[in-house]
């Protein structure tokens, strides 16, 4: 019996694991905002806006 490669099935299970990869990069590279006060920013913009 010979060998034979799954060609289409290896390049398939290729792609789907530097899909993978792509996600996980493009999750990482947006930051954590933890602690964030609302209010304070808010009242940020509403007295910049009432100065200008």
């Amino acid at each position: 019996m010979s060998v034979t490669r799954l060609k289409r099935k290896h390049r398939k299970n290729i792609a789907r694991a530097n899909n993978k990869q792509n996600i996980i990069k493009n999750l990482l590279r947006t930051p954590v905002l933890k602690n964030v006060d609302l209010e304070e920013l808010k009242s940020r913009f509403t007295t910049s806006a009432a100065n200008a």
